[in-house]
C-alpha cells in the first residue's frame, strides 16, 4: 500500500489547525504528514492502519498519532455500500513542535510535556478514563481563536501528559524506519541503497561500499545513527514491504511470492523473521486483518 505524502494548508495565522467534519466515511487513504494528529472520532466505526499495525475504532474514542507515521483510519465495508446512511463526526486538531510552535515548546515549563511525546512518538489511544476531558479541550481550541487558541492548546497538551505512562503504543518501532533517518550523508545514501535494492540480495559489504567504508567501520557508524545493525534494519524494511504486500492483497499471488519479493529466499526464514518483529505469524497477520476490517458484517 503506497503511502502518500499529505500537506496541511497550513496560514499565518494559526499555530494549530483543527477540523471538525461530517462526510460519508474517512479519507481512504494511507498517508503521512509532518503534524502531530489528536483525532476524536465522535461518530464512526472501522479499521485504524498506523505503521504495520491494525486497530478497530469506534464512536466516542480518541487516538494520537505521532508525526510522520503512516495512518489511515479506514470505514468499516457498510458505510461505501450504494445509498448508504452511515456517516462519519470527527473533530482533529494537527500540531507541528519544530515549526511554528517550537519557541512555545522550547519553554522549560513545557519540559515534561516535551518528554511525554518523545515517549509516546508512535501514537496511542487515549484511555477511556480521560477521554470526556481530551475531548472537551480538543473542542475548545477548535473554537478558539488568537491568543486563547494558543490557551486552550496548551490546557490540551497538558491533559494529555497528564495521562501518564498508562499508555500502549499503536504501532512498533518498525514506522520509524520512515522518520528516524540520520543527517548524516553516509547513513542517508546506506539507506537509501537498502531501500532500492532490499528485494536483491545485500551483503554488508555492498552497503559499505556505496559509502567508501570498511564493512566493520560501517556497522559500528550505522549502529551509531540509527541504533540497529545493517542486518536488523534490512530485515525490518523487507517485512515492512511484506506486511504492504499482505494488506494489499497481493497474499493472492501467493505467499512464496511475497517473501521473494520482500528480499527472503526460502519461507522458513520468511516466517521466522516476520514473527520476530510483527511478534505473530504472516498468515496470522492477514487473518487478523480480515477479521478486523469485516467486523461491520458479523454486528
Amino acid at each position: 500500500m503506497k503511502v502518500l505524502p499529505f500537506t496541511m494548508l497550513v496560514t499565518d495565522k494559526k499555530s494549530v489547525l483543527s477540523e471538525f467534519i461530517e462526510l460519508p466515511f474517512f479519507y481512504q487513504y494511507l498517508h503521512t504528514h509532518n503534524q502531530w494528529q489528536i483525532t476524536y472520532i465522535e461518530k464512526g466505526e472501522g479499521t485504524l492502519t498506523i505503521g504495520n499495525d491494525l486497530h478497530a475504532f469506534r464512536s466516542g474514542e480518541i487516538y494520537v498519532v505521532g508525526a510522520k507515521i503512516p495512518h489511515l483510519f479506514k470505514s468499516d465495508p457498510e458505510y461505501f455500500e450504494p445509498n448508504s446512511k452511515h456517516s462519519i463526526t470527527v473533530c482533529s486538531v494537527y500540531f507541528d513542535p519544530n515549526e511554528a510552535l517550537e519557541s512555545l515548546f522550547s519553554l522549560p515549563e513545557l519540559r515534561k510535556v516535551n518528554f511525554f511525546l518523545a515517549q509516546n512518538k508512535h501514537g496511542f489511544k487515549v484511555p477511556s478514563d480521560y477521554i470526556q476531558k481530551i475531548a472537551s479541550e480538543m473542542l475548545a481550541v477548535h473554537n478558539a481563536s488568537g491568543i486563547n487558541l494558543l490557551f486552550s492548546f496548551v490546557k490540551l497538551i497538558v491533559a494529555l501528559e497528564s495521562i501518564g505512562d498508562c499508555i500502549i503504543p499503536l504501532c512498533s518501532d518498525l514506522s520509524s524506519l520512515f522518520v528516524s533517518e540520520s543527517d548524516d550523508v553516509r547513513i542517508k545514501r546506506s539507506i537509501q541503497f537498502i531501500k532500492e535494492n532490499y528485494s536483491n540480495r545485500i551483503t554488508l559489504d555492498d552497503v559499505a561500499n556505496v559509502v567508501f567504508m570498511t564493512p566493520h567501520s560501517f556497522c559500528r557508524h550505522f549502529k551509531k545513527h540509527t541504533g540497529r545493525t545493517v542486518v536488523s534494519f534490512l530485515n525490518e524494511i523487507r517485512i515492512n514491504h511484506a506486511c504492504k504486500s499482505l494488506i494489499s492483497g497481493e497474499r493472492a499471488i501467493c505467499m512464496s511470492a511475497i517473501a521473494s519479493n520482500s528480499g527472503f529466499n526460502t519461507m522458513t526464514n520468511f516466517n521466522r523473521v516476520f514473527k520476530r518483529i510483527i511478534g505473530q505469524s504472516p498468515t496470522d497477520y492477514i487473518d487478523n486483518y480480515s477479521k478486523t476490517n469485516k467486523k461491520a458484517y458479523s454486528v
